[in-house]
């Protein structure tokens, strides 16, 4: 386990409006604020062909090769996530949403495209006085995040060193 401590900062409100891409908008506005950490939750509806990303084809292959969901029609929408700077100091939200229309649900991660429809609501709450951000992991190709100046802990062993 790796982590890093900071504190609550700034709490925003944002609507986002009507076919806004959810990524896009949200770092851009991240970038406007100053943020540079965050825990984002986010509750609202997807357009129709709005594009999530459910999962790499073969868990084992490396690289990962993502799956791709288009969504068919207008979905209800809710999810969570985090905003941290990627090596070049760009804010870069990962987030997943869960997204439903009449009895069936599909899950996955915002990267590829989720655009909204007509509103959703957003809630930021700003992280301060950490340095984390998110690092390419060779093996992967991800923006894997790397709560700098962390603390490593093996939480396999059961001691009393920590």
């Amino acid at each position: 386990m790796r982590f890093s401590q900071g504190k609550a900062g700034r709490v925003f409100v944002v609507r986002l409006e009507d076919g806004e891409v959810i990524h896009e908008t949200l770092e851009r506005f991240a970038a406007d604020h100053h943020i540079v950490a965050a825990t984002v939750s986010i509750v609202g509806a997807a357009d129709k062909g709005s594009k999530l990303v459910v999962g790499p084809e073969k868990g084992d292959a490396l690289p990962p090769n993502p799956m791709e969901h288009i969504l068919s029609d207008v979905h209800e929408l809710t999810g969570v996530g985090t905003i941290f700077p990627n090596e070049n100091g760009q804010p870069v939200l990962h987030m997943h949403v869960a997204c439903g229309r009449r009895g069936s649900t599909v899950a996955g991660c915002v990267r590829r495209g989720v655009r909204v429809w007509k509103t959703a609501e957003v809630i930021i709450n700003e992280i301060t006085g950490m340095t984390a951000r998110r690092e390419v992991d060779s093996p992967t190709g991800f923006e894997l995040l790397n709560p700098r100046r962390s603390t490593v802990m093996d939480l396999s062993r059961n001691n009393n060193e920590m």
